[in-house]
């Protein structure tokens, strides 16, 4: 079993480094080489779920050891990994096959699935990792990917400044994640999840300690104050923001927290929970006024996070989790769906200028009805289990966030409702939308394969037993706390009111026709306290930028004078500058010797001055 593990992680590496070494310029094979992989991927570890006894699986090595500290890289195995392991091959498979039809035309796109394969491969490490170090080697890595993926039209600019935003913006949270370990490593002596996990049950956590950690959260799931990466990566290819920015790389830092959460305490949990909660509404609201199908579909995957960090602050690790299992699929379909129609409608994203899809692109119209209505959490799909139970969790515990993730709730109905009555309803607005056609069954098929998913993945009884462990705790925990059908009820009738009220309000208050917002035209104020997000890149821009580049400015100024000049190379530079000053003296220009002949006769004048007064 360990060796077929190892040889799962090992495969999206081996496929991505033929790629860079060999098939550059084979975009058609390096294509076929990365999907091949993936579907021997699933296969593989379809067949070690099936095997698996169900027993921790753990195997290690001293990769590094300097002094009393070792680097060790191993590999842990257990429900929770075992569990997102089949939610990122999987959703990572349906994407890859996808991609051959929306990258076809492509001259790059040797480059664009050998990056699609490095990212599975760090993505599957992070889930594999038996302790921080490893976890950290391949966070890092996923955000390198990233870098790359979202860059793969370099030639816009818009491409290049979000690649370097996300990857500046991720460097900030995991600053704070690489001392958090640190500081784990010299409080507890070992950064081995098992090894630490053991020791809480005797030491309590230290309160800084958790909140250095959920720094790699925050960047990597977007969450306050490092949420501004996200809706500015949709400039990759869709397929990108399907498989990076909505199913895997962003719901890593949910999964890192599941991992954790024996090292979190109490003060950090309730952060967690009040962050969550408050980027649900939020990020609703900034969805609300978006004219861009892929940036409403970000916003869109902000606030979902949010109920997975609000559920995991809650106490409920298992309940986020459930929720990030539900989420890969249907958000991983709306964007494949989005790809669709933007491959359909000649690249055309701004949905006032679609319409009439439905009748026209009936298959992706149909599934992307599916996870309109999973991500509303209407009942018996997907959505409807795991969020429901989140709510729950949040009325039993805290009835102030539980109001705020019913905020939420209905801004999720309300925009949805918004994006499918404009971009599907009515009639073709433009003429690449009147002339769209339904793509391929290569770029169909994936969105059958993740609606049917979607539709059965939130009945747990379902999942394989392995899997089901890793979610029914949490599910137990809940439902042993609900005493009384009240909580049942009362999240059912709340919950049932926002998507009606939602939805409702959507085909009511926006025209199916309109050419413009109406929102914009009723309640300009509103409108545009919306689209400036907060003005969150203009604070950044005005402080942190700019405060940025001048101590920039002056360490370049110490680093060239002082530590280049005066401290490597003492009096010779000394000397070196003083030569450098008098040639500036003697350069035969005659306006340069007007100068000193001015400046010496100020000097000389004050020196007059100053010897003809009397004392």
């Amino acid at each position: 079993m360990t060796s077929l593990i190892l040889l799962i992680l090992l495969l999206p590496l081996g496929a991505g480094a033929i790629i860079a070494l060999v098939l550059r310029r084979c975009g058609a094979i390096a294509a076929a080489l990365s999907v091949v992989a993936a579907i021997s991927i699933v296969g593989l570890l379809a067949y070690s779920i099936h095997s698996w006894d169900g027993h921790l699986l753990e195997t290690s090595m001293t990769w590094l050891q300097i002094g009393p500290l070792e680097i060790h890289m191993g590999l842990q195995f257990d429900h929770l990994a075992a569990a997102m392991a089949t939610v990122v091959v999987f959703t990572a498979l349906c994407i890859q096959c996808f991609s051959l039809g929306y990258m076809r035309g492509d001259p790059d796109k040797a480059r664009f699935f050998g990056g699609l394969s490095l990212f599975m491969f760090a993505m599957l490490g992070i889930v594999l990792a038996d302790n921080l170090w490893m976890l950290f080697i391949f966070w890092e890595l996923v955000g390198f990917s990233s870098y790359v993926l979202i860059a793969h039209y370099w030639e816009k600019p818009e491409a290049r400044e979000a690649s370097k935003k996300a990857f500046i913006v991720n460097r900030v949270g995991d600053v704070g994640l690489l001392i958090g370990i640190i500081a784990c490593w010299q409080h507890f002596g070992t950064v081995d999840l098992t090894e630490l996990q053991a020791l809480t049950n005797t030491e309590t956590p230290q309160i800084v300690l958790g909140f250095l950690l959920i720094c790699g959260f925050l960047g990597k799931s977007a969450q306050f104050p490092l949420h501004v990466w996200l809706p500015d990566a949709m400039a990759g290819p869709t397929p990108v923001s399907a498989l990076i920015h909505a199913a895997t790389m962003v719901a890593a830092g949910i999964y890192f927290l599941c991992r954790i959460f024996f090292l979190l305490t109490p003060a950090v949990l309730g952060t967690i929970a009040i962050l969550g909660a408050a980027m649900t509404l939020y990020a609703g609201g900034c969805a609300l006024v978006q004219r861009d199908i892929k940036k409403i579909l970000a916003y869109s995957t902000l606030a979902q996070l949010g109920y997975m960090a609000s559920a995991v602050g809650l106490g409920h690790p298992g309940l986020a989790f459930f929720h990030l299992a539900t989420h890969a699929f249907f958000k991983a379909l709306l964007f494949l769906g989005a790809g669709s129609v933007i491959h359909a409608c000649h690249h055309e994203q701004d949905i006032f200028k679609m319409g009439g899809l439905l009748k026209r692109m009936p298959t992706t119209g149909a599934t992307f009805a599916i996870g309109t209505i999973a991500l509303c959490g209407l009942p018996l799909t997907s959505g409807y289990f795991s969020k429901d139970a989140i709510l729950s969790a949040a009325f039993l515990k805290n009835p102030l966030l539980f109001a705020l993730l019913l905020g939420g709730a209905f801004l999720t109905a309300l925009y949805m409702g918004r994006l499918f009555s404009i971009a599907f309803l009515g009639t073709p607005k433009t003429p690449h939308t009147a002339k769209a056609q339904e793509n391929s069954l290569v770029m169909t098929l994936p969105l059958v394969a993740l609606s049917l998913v979607t539709l059965i993945a939130g009945y747990t009884h379902m999942w394989p037993e392995t899997l089901r462990a890793s979610v029914e705790p949490g599910l137990y925990a809940l439902n042993a706390q609900e005493n009384s059908p009240t909580a049942h009820n009362v999240v059912f009738v709340g919950g049932s009111l926002c998507w009606l009220l939602g939805l409702g309000i959507a085909l009511r208050f926006y025209r199916i026709d309109a050419k413009d917002d109406h929102l914009e035209k009723s309640v300009p104020p509103l409108y545009r306290l919306l689209s400036s997000r907060l003005c969150f890149d203009e604070m950044y821009n005005a402080g942190i930028v700019r405060l940025q580049d001048r101590l920039a400015r002056l360490l370049h100024f110490l680093d060239v004078v002082l530590l280049t000049g005066v401290v490597a190379r003492g009096s010779a530079y000394i000397i070196v500058l003083i030569s450098a000053l008098c040639r500036k003296a003697h350069t035969g220009g005659t306006t340069l010797y007007v100068y000193w002949f001015l400046a010496g006769v100020i000097l000389f004048g004050a020196f007059a001055a100053r010897w003809l007064t009397p004392s």
